[in-house]
């Protein structure tokens, strides 16, 4: 799941690159932008949900 989340960030990472390059494919910032949004969530999410197991197990 880590991985998964490390090659959605890097992909989000590069789109975010090529929209800020390419001012006329601002679609492509949007898209960054957003896949580095649900990225965030998601080790949100994951982080709080594993802290939330460490935690119950002591």
């Amino acid at each position: 799941m880590r991985t998964l989340l490390w090659v959605v960030g890097v992909v989000a990472g590069v789109l975010v690159l090529l929209g800020l390059l390419l001012e006329a494919a601002r679609w492509l910032m949007i898209i960054g932008l957003v896949a580095l949004a649900a990225v965030i969530v998601l080790a949100f999410v994951k982080g709080r949900q594993s802290a939330h197991h460490y935690s119950s197990r002591h």
